[in-house]
């Protein structure tokens, strides 16, 4: 049974002994106004003391002084987990974060933060009881609750006036959110996803960023959706806030740390759009597609890296490859020109044309991989991003707290961060590129004086571990002889082979590129 499975089942159980209170004394009526829910872009901070997943978070809370806290910070809304069993709170949380808001507007004269109350609710009864407490607005997750029962949930909040946070995630998710726009509408609704699967608890920041336009597509452009979970840092926050959502949901970052809450709702709230947050998106919506085409079997992207000819690029790309490298750096035998880059885009570009737009592979991502940003190469590199020559950066061997993330003119160019690996200590890197907000880390092996195309193999272990933290790409030894047990023992998303399937540094062999992507078959 998956922990959400056991969360309903025990919830289902503590209604019938206890009731829809639980056993809290709440009003007959409801004694305060109601706060339209999100009605521009703004930060859901969040009054949590514990998690099945980590545990205490912050047993001591007081929950009316961190309301506070957060009004202050300029929440827009004030979300309080009122699950006992598991998060450790309740509905006199939420009654006393209600008074704490109210107190805070007639303080300041300013409009108080909306009140949410996140429960997992199975029934129309909680959310009167919710209604009664205070609440501007609960959530429901639409994968626990069967069609009938979300579209009588929905109807409830309309009636009561107050709005519905409609937790999305998986495609049947998005098959009850047209429902619910066919048959009740989306006047009172806001949309939420998790980028942490409540099943496993599993977190990946582009889940959000996959499913955003289909939820426009099926609730309208106009419509309010919120990121949810697994930011933890400023950084992190802008990276959410650039790619467009109008809200962002913070628990265990806030909880924690209330009082960095100011920081981390501004730098959402004051995001703007970027080079960067536009490739993840295109991305995000390219991994949900690659898993409809292929009917759920986990393919991997592929992307052939050390490129340094047209004719070799041109053969990749019809072999299929997803993404295809270049390397910027004076010590590598495979350093590229940016001219030779230039003249292997307008090559690529050239094939596409003279197919008519009947080309069965479609451009591959460019990626121009730098190891110094201000070497010559790097510089160079940087400059075929801007010029939108290469789609994307790649920063081999960079750690979080390298120049690259510091400056905002770079770190807003599209990007993803490369790491060489060889024992445990080396997943810290990993951990410390994901607190920042980057979606995904490539995972190469360690060799000494070398940033890659050297043959060798991360470790199989060090392989699981990092795919436990975050979507696997793995570069290193990979080739036709071992892709297949590759991919069936470490289920990577995306992985980069340069040496394998080379005749020569630089060179590649087009029958060892076919024998490899027939291994993928």
């Amino acid at each position: 049974m998956h922990i959400l499975d056991e969360i309903v089942e025990k919830r289902k159980e503590d209604i019938k002994k206890y009731g829809y209170t639980f056993g809290v004394a709440v009003p007959e009526k409801r004694l305060r106004g109601i706060t339209p829910f999100l009605l521009k872009k703004g930060a859901v901070l969040e009054v949590k003391r514990a998690s099945p997943s980590k545990g205490d978070i912050a047993p001591g809370l007081d929950a009316a002084k961190t309301a506070e806290t957060y009004a202050e910070a300029g929440a827009a809304a004030i979300s309080v987990l009122t699950e006992k069993r598991y998060f450790k709170g309740d509905l006199n949380d939420l009654m006393a974060v209600c008074r704490s808001v109210d107190s805070y507007a007639v303080r300041t004269g300013k409009i108080a933060p909306c009140v949410l109350r996140k429960d997992f609710i199975l029934c129309p009864e909680e959310i009167d009881v919710a209604y009664r407490c205070g609440a501007d607005v609960v959530l429901l997750i639409a994968r626990i609750l069967d069609d009938d029962m979300l579209l009588e949930m929905v109807k409830k909040c309309r009636t009561l006036g107050i709005s519905a946070l409609l937790e999305l995630r998986l495609d049947d998710d998005l098959r009850k959110l047209a429902l619910i726009a066919e048959k009740a509408g989306t006047d009172n609704l806001v949309c939420g996803v998790n980028s942490r699967d409540l099943s496993t608890f599993a977190i990946d920041l582009l889940t959000p960023a996959g499913i955003l336009d289909e939820i426009r597509h099926i609730a309208g452009k106009d419509v309010r959706v919120i990121f949810e979970s697994g930011i933890r840092t400023p950084k992190a926050a802008a990276f959410a806030g650039s790619m467009g959502f109008s809200g962002m949901l913070l628990g265990e970052a806030a909880a924690r740390n209330p009082g960095e809450a100011a920081a981390l709702t501004a730098a959402f709230v004051n995001a703007a759009t970027s080079q960067n947050a536009q490739r993840w998106l295109s991305f995000a919506k390219a991994v949900r597609a690659k898993k409809h085409l292929s009917g759920g079997e986990k393919k991997p992207f592929v992307k052939i890296c050390g490129l340094t000819s047209a004719s070799d690029a041109l053969n990749a790309a019809e072999c299929g490859a997803d993404f295809l490298g270049f390397i910027f750096c004076a010590k590598s035998p495979r350093n590229v020109s940016a001219e030779t880059v230039r003249d292997i885009k307008k090559a690529l570009l050239e094939r596409a044309e003279q197919s008519g737009g009947k080309d069965v592979h479609p451009l591959p991502v460019l990626v121009a991989v730098i190891t110094e940003c201000n070497s010559a190469e790097g510089r160079a590199a940087i400059s075929l991003a801007k010029e939108g020559t290469v789609d994307i950066i790649q920063l081999h061997g960079k750690s979080a707290s390298d120049e690259f993330f510091a400056e905002e003119a770079l770190s807003s160019l599209p990007h993803y961060a490369a790491v060489n690996v060889s024992t445990e200590d080396d997943l810290d890197k990993i951990d410390e590129l994901r607190k920042i907000g980057e979606p995904r880390i490539l995972v190469d092996a360690q060799s000494a004086g070398k940033i890659g195309g050297t043959g060798m193999q991360v470790q199989g272990s060090l392989c699981t571990a990092v795919s436990k933290k975050i979507k696997l790409w793995l570069a290193g030894g990979i080739s036709s002889e071992n892709v297949r047990q590759i991919v069936q023992d470490y289920e990577p998303e995306l992985i980069d082979v340069n040496s394998g399937i080379e005749s020569a540094p630089g060179k590649k062999d087009v029958q060892k590129m076919k024998a490899l992507f027939g291994q993928l078959q």
